[in-house]
C-alpha cells in the first residue's frame, strides 16, 4: 500500500496506464503522482501544455496523451521524480524509457544495467542509450533505458551494477553462468525442471548436487518462490558418478 511502502497499486497503476493505441504511437508521458500535494512544475514546464490545467494546485496531474509527444521536459522539473516517458515504438520488441535518476554515479551511454521494479527489485537486463544531465541548471538527471517491451510499465528505476552479466559457474558440468541462469529466469524459466530442460543444468556427472540448491536459491530471489515450496526436478539413475568397471564387473558376475 502507498501509504506504507510508498508502492502504488497496480490499480493505480492501471489507472495512469496510456491505452495501447496510445502506445502504438509513440512515446508518452506517465506521471504516477497518486496523492494530492500543493505542486504544479509539470503543468508548468510543458511547452505543449498536455498536461491538464489543474483548478486547484492540490490537484493531482493529468496527461493530455493526444497532445503529449514524449519530450521528456516535466520529467527534470518534478521534484518528486515520478514522470517517466514510455516510447513502446523504439524497436520490434524493445521499448525505451525515460526516467529520473539522482543517485551516484551516473551510468553511462553503452552500459548493460539491470532494470528494476518500483520497489527495486530486478525486472530485466537494460542498456543505457543516453544519459541527460546538466548539472548547471540544477535539473534532475534523465536516464534512457532500452528494455523489453512488456516491461514498459513495470520498470521504474535501474541498478548500475549489471546482474544478468555475472560469469560465476553455478554449474560446472553444463558450464551454466550466474548471469545465464538470471537471464533465464527473467524470460519465464521459473522451475528447476525448466532450467533444467533448457541448460542442461542437472544433467551432468554430479546430476545436481552441487547446482541443485543454488538454482533453487536464485529462483526464489527473483520470484519469491522459496526453495522449499519449488517443485524438485526429476533424477536418473545412477545418482552418483560410477565408473564402468562396476558395469563390466556386473555382467561378468551375470555370466
Amino acid at each position: 500500500m502507498i501509504q506504507k511502502d510508498g508502492i502504488a497499486t497496480q490499480e493505480m497503476i492501471d489507472s495512469i496506464t496510456p491505452s495501447a493505441e496510445r502506445r502504438s504511437k509513440g512515446p508518452v508521458a506517465v506521471v504516477e503522482c497518486f496523492q494530492s500535494i500543493p505542486c504544479n512544475p509539470c503543468y508548468t514546464s510543458c511547452p505543449r501544455k498536455a498536461m491538464k490545467e489543474l483548478i486547484d494546485i492540490n490537484d493531482m496531474p493529468q496527461v493530455n496523451t493526444d497532445i503529449c509527444n514524449g519530450c521528456g521536459v516535466c520529467i527534470s522539473h518534478c521534484p518528486g521524480l515520478a514522470i517517466f516517458v514510455i516510447d513502446e515504438t523504439y524497436g520490434d520488441n524493445q521499448c525505451l524509457i525515460k526516467m529520473p535518476y539522482e543517485f551516484t554515479p551516473l551510468p553511462s551511454e553503452g552500459d548493460y544495467v539491470t532494470a528494476t521494479d518500483r520497489g527495486g527489485k530486478p525486472v530485466c537486463r537494460g542498456k543505457v542509450v543516453k544519459v541527460v544531465n546538466t548539472p548547471m541548471q540544477d535539473r534532475t538527471p534523465i536516464i534512457h533505458l532500452v528494455v523489453p517491451k512488456e516491461f514498459s510499465m513495470i520498470v521504474r528505476s535501474l541498478n548500475i551494477n549489471d546482474i544478468y552479466d555475472d560469469n560465476t559457474y553455478i554449474c560446472r558440468c553444463e558450464e551454466l553462468t550466474l548471469g545465464e541462469l538470471r537471464e533465464y529466469i527473467r524470460k519465464g524459466y521459473t522451475t528447476l525442471d525448466e532450467i533444467k530442460r533448457i541448460t542442461r543444468a542437472g544433467m551432468g556427472p554430479c546430476q545436481g548436487r552441487t547446482c541443485r540448491q543454488l538454482i533453487m536459491n536464485e529462483i526464489a530471489k527473483l520470484t519469491g518462490v522459496k526453495p522449499q515450496d519449488q517443485l524438485m526436478s526429476t533424477f536418473r539413475p545412477p545418482v552418483k558418478p560410477v565408473k564402468l568397471g562396476f558395469y563390466a564387473q556386473e555382467d561378468t558376475d551375470n555370466e
